[in-house]
């Protein structure tokens, strides 16, 4: 991992790449990338390309289009030689930058910075470590991706029940030799669906590794003419993909788990206690980024394995929040509820700021819930004052629209286009006319 312009123009240079990607996020999580030849090395590690902002989701008017892109140093990836291609490339993940030099503030990197600020200013560094999953589905004979699963595999499957291992192997090689250390790769529940963890990291560094994730898993999976979707709820019937967000904090003065306290109760800190309390209480409102999309909702049903309930347990997997039972270095809160369509800097940046909020204010998130909360009566529910996470994307849109602490953790710019497309959204969705009212009521009226 490279961490200086000189290191950079090392290994590029070593490595004898030909083009570079300058690689960035719009706001609802999708990769754009410039690419240059390397001739025009200098001027992009020097943060001199420049692109039309104004022809970027969520970003700026036409009238202030032009903007930069800064390197990273730190996120440099040599991709793999392609067999036969002589053409090497490398990627640099960049932060948006007005062309008077300061930050954009619509940049989703630049959102996630702040949050990341804010746990340092408090005695903190913000670790996550996700677990992503995804579906292989076969392609049409034209090339456009189908449903159609390329096995019928289950739950840690072995080939040749898993047809996809040969696709999930080459993954997890490619991801290895872009410098990832991958920890677990297994088929998951569904028919055609799987899951590759990589090691937890500083916030930032997360964000980063998922956005590179992301992009490696389908470009191996076209590879194998398959078609690879991090949609949460492509199939009806079955397990959606979800994200599981594992989280915890270091004390910047000595590197320990401030989440970590052998001698309290369920062997947590109150600072692990007040920073779920601050995920519980803020839940419904981030709901709307950690669960992008219209489909996000179809996941979050009862009777899938998804969470739908506001609490948190030590032991089962049915609330929204799970503290693993590893202690010391490993404690940590495992948020459950957020699916892979979202964008990973806003998703943690919001997370971040609730559980910061939490320990600010001493949020209690009451005792664990133990208990199968599926099987819990309403009334059970109602005693122990468990609520529900929102119910469709509108609900939840609605929902971060009230919540100031969560308004002021995306920032304005962010927020204002943020809530616009995902009310945009909504609106679309509920005036199509879907096949499955047209099988309904067509016949019947």
């Amino acid at each position: 991992m490279a961490g200086s312009e000189a290191e950079v123009r090392a290994i590029l240079r070593d490595e004898g790449v030909r083009f570079l990607r300058l690689v960035f996020s719009d706001i609802h999580g999708v990769i754009k990338n410039v690419e240059v030849p390397d001739s025009q090395f200098d001027k992009a590690l020097a943060g001199e390309i420049m692109f039309d902002g104004s022809s970027i989701e969520g970003f700026v008017r036409i009238q202030e289009s032009d903007m930069l892109l800064r390197p990273d140093f730190q996120s440099l990836r040599v991709f793999p030689a392609d067999q036969g291609d002589p053409n090497r490339r490398a990627m640099l993940i960049c932060d948006v930058a007005m062309p008077d030099g300061e930050p954009f503030e619509g940049d989703p990197r630049y959102v996630l910075r702040r949050a990341i600020a804010r746990a340092e200013k408090m005695g903190y560094r913000a670790m996550f470590g996700p677990e992503a999953e995804f579906f292989l589905f076969h392609r049409a004979a034209d090339g456009t991706p189908t449903t159609e699963t390329h096995d019928h595999g289950g739950y840690f499957d072995l080939a040749p029940v898993d047809r996809g291992e040969s696709a999930r192997r080459q993954i997890v090689n490619v991801l290895e030799k872009m410098g990832f250390e991958v920890e677990a790769a297994h088929h998951e529940v569904a028919p055609g669906q799987h899951e590759i963890d990589f090691k937890y990291a500083e916030a930032m560094k997360t964000a980063d590794n998922l956005m590179v994730f992301r992009h490696v898993v389908r470009k191996i999976a076209v590879q194998h003419q398959l078609h690879a979707t991090f949609m949460p709820k492509p199939l009806y019937g079955v397990n959606g993909s979800g994200m599981h967000c594992h989280q915890s904090l270091f004390h910047l003065s000595d590197g320990s788990n401030a989440f970590d306290d052998s001698q309290a109760e369920w062997g947590l800190s109150k600072v692990a206690l007040c920073y779920i309390g601050g995920l519980l209480a803020h839940a419904k409102a981030f709901t709307a980024v950690t669960n992008p999309t219209v489909n996000s909702y179809k996941r979050l049903v009862p009777g899938y394995e998804a969470p739908t309930n506001i609490t948190w347990s030590e032991k089962n997997r049915s609330p929204l929040a799970r503290v693993p039972a590893r202690r010391g270095v490993g404690t940590r809160v495992e948020v459950r509820m957020p699916d892979p369509s979202c964008n990973p800097y806003l998703a943690f940046a919001v997370m971040l700021h609730a559980g910061l909020n939490g320990i600010d204010n001493e949020i209690d998130p009451g005792p664990p819930v133990n208990k199968d909360i599926f099987r819990m009566s309403e009334r059970e529910k109602r005693r122990l004052k468990i609520d529900a996470l929102p119910g469709d994307l509108y609900e939840a849109t609605r929902a971060l629209q009230k919540d100031k602490a969560m308004l002021e953790a995306l920032g304005e710019h962010v927020a204002e286009h943020f809530i616009a497309g995902k009310l945009q959204d909504w609106q679309e969705y509920i005036t199509i006319v879907h096949p499955w009212e047209v099988d309904r009521y067509l016949a019947m009226y």
